[in-house]
């Protein structure tokens, strides 16, 4: 049996010795076993490419190098439906056009729900940037946070 007494601030639960809410790790593991809930989400075709904008390059005769990360990457697991989170680095050198930063963080938040693997998902990135901007050269690094105890980074260049 449990009592509740309010309080004026807060709730006190009393339950008797002898009486538990818990169950035990082997009801756990039964319990466990039996999830059976599903999470679901978007297919590759939900990257929202068309938000991707350039701008013209001044300077095509010099090799400026760009830099841009970002630690608020997010896809899904294909299979489990888990979220993955990682660092992006995209380093490119521009030949006649530049990302638009605006639109790319629009690009990348529509990975958020998408099923992709890793390695699938930094190279569909490399792609579609190099679709936009036609880059002298570019390396995609996207560094996931360790999950299940495994750290994962996945690396990909294109030179023109």
């Amino acid at each position: 049996m449990t009592w509740v007494t309010k309080e004026p601030y807060h709730i006190v639960i009393i339950i008797p010795i002898g009486e538990s809410k818990l169950a035990t790790i082997g009801e756990l593991k039964n319990q466990y076993h039996q999830l059976d809930q599903e999470l679901s989400w978007k297919s590759e075709e939900a990257i929202e490419t068309s938000c991707l904008l350039a701008f013209n390059y001044e300077y095509t005769d010099q090799d400026t190098e760009v830099k841009i990360d970002t630690d608020e990457f997010t896809a899904v697991c294909p299979w489990t439906g888990l979220p993955d989170y990682g660092t992006l680095y995209i380093d490119y050198i521009p030949s006649s056009s530049c990302i638009e930063l605006k639109s790319l963080k629009f690009y990348l938040l529509s990975y958020r729900d998408v099923g992709i693997v890793q390695e699938h998902a930094v190279n569909r990135i490399l792609n579609d940037l190099v679709d936009l901007c036609k880059p002298k050269s570019i390396k995609i690094t996207l560094d996931y946070k360790t999950r299940g105890g495994i750290h994962t980074s996945v690396s990909v260049e294109h030179t023109a």
